[in-house]
């Protein structure tokens, strides 16, 4: 149970630090984002990227073999990295429609995908 907890709370953490990290660059498309200054867009950020830490450092805990979880710090790591992936694909693909997804792309998602499963096995 604390496994996928920790992957759902992975999952949104990741969809807040997304937003934060990229969904500025979609502002000016809106009539309140245009005049925006830096300083504006980086309070926006910085308030996302708080919610990222509400659901980021819960899913840790829960998931690190220290604290009783499942998962050793690499494999915590490994497991981010990729929904990390994951989720600024659907992003890019659902927010920036001018972005394609070429083959390149799928190799190397499926090189990360062959990371985590040689990350997880037992030698």
């Amino acid at each position: 149970m604390r496994g996928l907890k920790t992957i759902l709370f992975l999952i949104i953490s990741n969809t807040f630090m997304t937003f934060a990290w990229y969904g500025h660059l979609k502002f000016k498309d809106y009539e309140w984002g245009k005049n925006l200054g830096l300083i504006s867009v980086i309070l926006i950020s910085w308030g996302l990227a708080f919610f990222e830490y509400m659901f980021q450092v819960p899913a840790n805990r829960a998931g690190f073999k220290g604290d009783g979880g499942p998962y050793t710090l690499v494999q915590l790591k490994t497991i981010q990295e990729a929904i990390t992936l994951i989720v600024f694909m659907l992003f890019s693909l659902v927010f920036f429609k001018t972005e394609k997804l070429g083959w390149n792309h799928l190799v190397g998602f499926g090189l990360i995908v062959l990371a985590v499963f040689v990350i997880f096995k037992k030698w």
